[in-house]
C-alpha cells in the first residue's frame, strides 16, 4: 500500500465493473481480492499502529464487512483478540457470494457480537467495514447508531475503502459518516474522500492496489483526475539557460477599488514568484504608492478612466480581473476592457459577482475561479446545493459559462470540456482572506507563460496549494495568504533544484 495515490479516480459504478473485469480478464477469484484487501489492511495496521495487539472490526452484510470478516481471521492467526461486531445475528445470513465465503472461513472461536448501546470496546483499534461504495441513500439504523458509537470512541479508527456513510463520488455524508483516522482504499482512488466532507472523514489516505495492474485501470475513462505531483512536474519544465523575461509573457491584473487595494497587489506578486516575465497593474490611483512600495518589479498604473488604457492591456499575454474590483462604474468600465482582449482571461472575486449580474459573457478562453458562494450566484442556486453535488455544479459552469471551471473549498476541483482535475493539497489555515488572490495571480502567471487555460488552472490549484502546506508548518492556524508568497518559489522550482 501506499500514500501516493493514483492519478486516475474511478466512480463507485466504475469500481465495480473495474472488479469484475479483474475477476474476468485476470481470473482473479473474488474471494482471493477480499483476501488481498485484508492482507493489505493488516499490513497497514502492523505498519501504521506496530504495537496494537487487538482490533474491534465492525462489519456489514456485503463485500466490504466480508474484507473486515477476512482481517479477523487473519488477525486471529496472528494470535491477536479479535471482537467482531455486527448490527444483527442474520448479517451472517444475509452475506452472499464472496462474504458469504468469507464468514464460512471465520474460526468458530470468533463469535460475532451484536451492537447495542452498551456494547464495551476494549480492543486498541476499531476498524470499519460497515458499508462499501455501493451505498445509495442515508444511512439507516442501526447503523447510523453503530457509526455514533465509533466516533464516540477513544480508540483509532481504520476505514476500509472508504468511511461508511461517506458517498463515494460526492464526498457529502448520507446522514452520518465513519470520522476515520485513516482510510484505505483497495484497487481505484476515489473522489468522496478527496472534496466537500471527504477530507475530514478518511483522515490520512492510503491506496493498494490489490495486485490490479495499471493497464486495466487505464482501459477506464477516469471519472476524475488527481493532479499529482509528478503530472504538474511535468508542465513545470526546466528554463534555458538563455532565456530572457520577453519569454515568459505579460500578466495584466486589473482590479483594486477604494479600499481593497491589498488583492491586487497580492495577485500581482503571486504572479511574479510563479514566474511570469512581467506583470502590468491598472488599480486605483490611491493605491500606486503602496504597489510600488511592496511589488517594485511591477508597472502599475493609476486608473481613472479605464477607457484610456485599450492599447496597454492589448499588449499582455493574459489578464487576470477581479481582485478587489468592487460593483461601481469604475468596476464595469474595467471589466470592459476585458470584454475586448482576445487572449486568456482569469475572472475571479467582484468580477465572477458581474458576470453573475449579466455584463459579460463566458467564452472559451476564460478560467473563472470561484468559491461555492460565487458558483451559487453565477448558477442561481444556493451554496448547499453546489456542495451537495460538486461535480455537477462544475459541469453546469463549463456548460453555462464556458472555458475552463473551478469550484475551489477542500479538493478543489476544475474543468474543460468535461475533463475533471482534482486537488488533494492544502490545508484548513488557508481559509482566510486574500487566498483566492494569491491563486489568481498563480494561474494568470501560468496562462500569461502559454500553459493552456485547463494545465494552467489545474497546475496553478495545485501550486497554490502546495505553496500552502509549506507554508503552514509552522501551524495552520494564523497563516495568511502572504505567507505564501516566498513558498511559491519553491512550488515551482522544484525541477530546477531536484536537476
Amino acid at each position: 500500500m501506499s500514500r501516493k495515490l493514483p492519478r486516475a479516480i474511478l466512480s463507485a459504478a466504475q469500481c465495480k465493473a473495474l472488479d469484475r473485469r479483474a475477476i474476468e480478464t485476470l481470473a482473479i477469484p473474488g474471494y482471493q481480492l477480499m483476501q488481498r484487501a485484508a492482507h493489505a489492511s493488516l499490513a497497514l495496521i502492523r505498519q501504521r499502529w506496530p504495537d496494537i495487539r487487538s482490533v474491534s472490526i465492525w462489519v456489514g452484510s456485503g463485500n466490504n464487512g466480508g474484507d473486515g470478516v477476512v482481517l479477523a481471521r487473519m488477525a486471529h492467526e496472528l494470535g491477536w483478540q479479535v471482537q467482531l461486531v455486527v448490527a444483527a445475528l442474520d448479517v451472517r445470513d444475509r452475506a452472499t457470494n464472496e462474504a458469504a465465503e468469507a464468514w464460512r472461513d471465520l474460526p468458530v472461536d470468533i463469535t460475532p457480537e451484536v451492537y447495542t448501546d452498551n456494547l464495551r470496546v476494549g480492543a486498541e483499534l476499531i476498524v470499519d467495514a460497515l458499508l462499501g461504495i455501493g451505498l445509495r441513500g442515508e444511512v439507516r439504523e442501526p447503523l447510523c447508531s453503530m457509526i455514533g458509537a465509533i466516533n464516540a470512541a477513544v480508540q483509532p479508527v481504520l476505514a476500509l475503502d472508504q468511511p461508511s456513510g461517506l458517498d463515494t463520488d460526492l464526498g457529502v455524508v448520507l446522514g452520518c459518516a465513519v470520522k476515520a483516522n485513516v482510510t484505505l482504499a483497495f484497487i481505484a482512488n476515489k473522489l468522496g474522500w478527496l472534496t466537500a466532507e471527504g477530507p475530514e472523514y478518511a483522515g490520512e489516505r492510503y491506496w493498494a492496489s490489490l495486485g490490479v495492474p495499471e493497464e486495466l485501470i487505464d482501459q477506464t475513462q477516469p471519472y476524475v483526475n488527481l493532479t499529482t505531483e509528478s503530472w504538474v512536474r511535468s508542465k513545470l519544465l526546466p528554463r534555458s539557460r538563455t532565456a530572457h523575461k520577453g519569454n515568459f509573457g505579460v500578466l495584466t491584473v486589473l482590479g483594486g477599488n477604494l479600499g481593497m487595494g491589498g488583492s491586487v497587489i497580492m495577485a500581482v506578486e503571486a504572479a511574479l514568484r510563479a514566474g511570469v516575465g512581467r506583470v502590468i497593474l491598472l488599480t486605483r490611483p490611491e493605491h500606486l504608492s503602496a504597489a510600488l512600495t511592496r511589488v517594485p518589479e511591477a508597472m502599475v498604473h493609476g486608473v481613472e478612466r479605464p477607457g484610456e488604457y485599450v492599447d496597454l492591456v492589448q499588449q499582455s499575454d493574459a489578464l487576470v480581473v477581479g481582485p478587489g474590483l468592487g460593483g461601481d462604474q469604475w468596476a464595469l468600465d474595467m471589466l470592459s476592457l476585458a470584454e475586448g482582449f482576445d487572449g486568456p482571461r482569469l475572472f475571479d472575486a467582484d468580477a465572477l459577482n458581474l458576470i453573475a449580474q449579466g455584463h459579460v459573457r463566458g467564452g472559451t478562453n476564460v478560467v473563472f475561479t470561484p468559491h461555492p458562494g460565487e458558483v451559487a450566484r453565477l448558477l442561481g442556486i444556493s451554496s448547499a446545493q453546489v456542495q451537495a453535488d460538486r461535480v455537477a455544479a462544475l459541469l453546469n459552469l463549463e456548460r453555462r459559462y464556458g472555458g475552463v471551471q473551478l469550484v475551489k473549498g477542500a479538493g478543489t476541483l476544475c474543468s474543460k470540456n468535461g475533463q475533471i482535475e482534482v486537488c488533494d493539497l492544502g490545508n484548513p489555515g488557508m481559509a482566510t482572506a486574500g487566498m483566492g488572490d494569491i491563486l489568481s495571480g498563480i494561474i494568470g502567471s501560468l496562462l500569461a507563460q502559454g500553459f493552456t487555460p485547463a494545465s494552467a488552472a489545474a497546475c496553478g490549484v495545485w501550486i497554490h496549494a502546495r505553496a500552502g502546506d509549506l507554508a503552514a508548518a509552522r501551524g495552520e492556524r494564523g497563516l495568511l495568504a502572504s505567507d505564501l508568497l516566498d513558498q511559491i518559489r519553491s512550488a515551482v522550482n522544484y525541477n530546477e533544484i531536484d536537476n
